[in-house]
């Protein structure tokens, strides 16, 4: 597949979106000697790219769409404590979108979401070495992630799953555990963990911190990048791209990648991406523990990520569909803690810090939109759900071999956003 219009001699493109998959692609395309600039509505790295788990997890990057979620979200709609929150409002799109993620939500979906992201998991982490290699303080850890269940067989969903992503071609290592043998390794684990799933091979970064180091190299390789430029049009013709902002100051590139994510549905349209983008929104609080964690913690059961952070415990947790810009509400982080403290001891709950919230990009099908759109020289990169850190500098690497070449890379080829 060519991309008309830019015959593969792409030297200037501005990146809508300073989050890990915006700086990502800037980075990727500095390396094919393009001149990038990014712009954002707001600050660096400062939505879901700060907040998040910081989980590199090839293992669990899984998509949403899974059929089990259907059944417990229509459970959950009656809970508003449940991890999974849908608001009671008349919001035509919402309800449209979440018709489509029902209709997304059974194992033929999953399997060919799964299939569609195989490349992604597959490089992955290679695409971050790549990073590490290149000069960028990434903060990599190397650790296994351990699942905590209270017993056996609630052990069992999660080793179906693991079973049937290692069948679609990826590599994983990973054991049970009894909740003894869970307690031996991880001190956290409560006398109430009846059994484990112990997942090597992953590792975990310091997200905020990451992405800010991500932006300084991109600054340092020549690249610009501006914050408070909220992008209104996206205008294509004579081989150029201009990009106007809410303040209508226009600039001028050979090619534009929007990776706004929660707010990505604001420009695709316009191009042509008729896939839904919504607003995944999580939350997220740092709390001290007694011991220090010895690695990532997954509550399968709860919905919930823990991370070691800066001496301390990231706890993350909850999908709720509100608008990206929405308040931060008080009991889903009462919530969070709720359903997470019967598995963990030693963790000092009531002196948390950092509470956040962000919204993560979600699309109906469990797939990503990344490639070139029916506008010459404008192309997407958004809708990575729970796993834009996972797959963000991959994406990023990708995209930058599409838009430097003309050549789209056959690992891109399912997740085209004009789907």
């Amino acid at each position: 597949m060519t991309d008309m219009g830019l015959d593969g001699h792409a030297r200037r493109v501005l990146v809508v979106g300073a989050g890990i998959v915006g700086l990502s692609t800037a980075w990727f395309l500095q390396e094919r000697d393009v001149h990038v600039t990014v712009v954002d509505r707001g600050d660096v790295g400062a939505g879901s790219s700060w907040g998040n788990a910081g989980w590199l997890s090839p293992a669990l990057a899984l998509p949403l769409n899974e059929p089990g979620v259907l059944r417990y979200g229509i459970r959950s709609l009656l809970d508003p404590a449940a991890p999974l929150s849908v608001p009671a409002t008349i919001d035509p799109e919402l309800w449209l979108f979440l018709t489509r993620f029902a209709a997304h939500c059974r194992w033929s979906a999953w399997d060919r979401a799964v299939h569609a992201n195989l490349p992604l998991n597959t490089a992955c982490l290679d695409a971050f070495d790549v990073l590490a290699k290149g000069g960028v303080e990434t903060t990599m850890v190397d650790a296994p992630i351990t699942a905590l269940f209270r017993s056996p067989r609630a052990a069992t969903g999660l080793l179906r799953e693991l079973e049937r992503v290692t069948r679609s071609g990826l590599s994983l290592d990973y054991r049970a555990l009894t909740g003894d043998q869970a307690r031996e390794a991880l001190p956290q684990a409560s006398e109430n963990v009846g059994a484990a799933v112990r997942m090597d091979g992953q590792r975990y970064v310091d997200p905020g911190t990451l992405v800010q180091n991500l932006a300084r190299s991109v600054v340092e390789r020549g690249g610009e990048i501006r914050g408070g430029f909220e992008v209104a049009d996206i205008h294509t013709g004579g081989g150029t791209v201009i990009t106007t902002s809410s303040e209508n100051e226009p600039i001028t590139s050979d090619a534009v990648v929007v990776s706004s994510g929660a707010w990505f549905d604001r420009l695709s349209r316009a191009h042509g991406v008729r896939t839904q983008v919504r607003a995944g929104r999580g939350y997220s609080f740092t709390v001290p523990t007694r011991e220090p964690v010895p690695g990532p913690v997954y509550l399968p059961e709860a919905r919930v990520a823990c991370t070691p952070y800066q001496g301390s415990l990231r706890v993350a947790g909850t999908m709720e569909f509100r608008r990206p810009d929405a308040a931060l509400v008080r009991r889903r982080i009462e919530a969070i803690i709720a359903s997470a403290r019967s598995y963990l001891s030693g963790v000092e709950w009531d002196e948390r810090t950092d509470e956040w919230v962000g919204s993560r990009p979600v699309t109906p099908d469990g797939m990503p939109l990344v490639g070139a759109t029916r506008a010459p020289g404008v192309y997407m990169a958004g809708g990575h759900g729970m796993w834009g850190l996972t797959h963000g500098p991959i994406t990023g690497r990708l995209l930058a071999e599409q838009i430097a070449t003309g050549e789209r890379p056959e690992e891109l080829r399912a997740l085209d956003p004009l789907r």
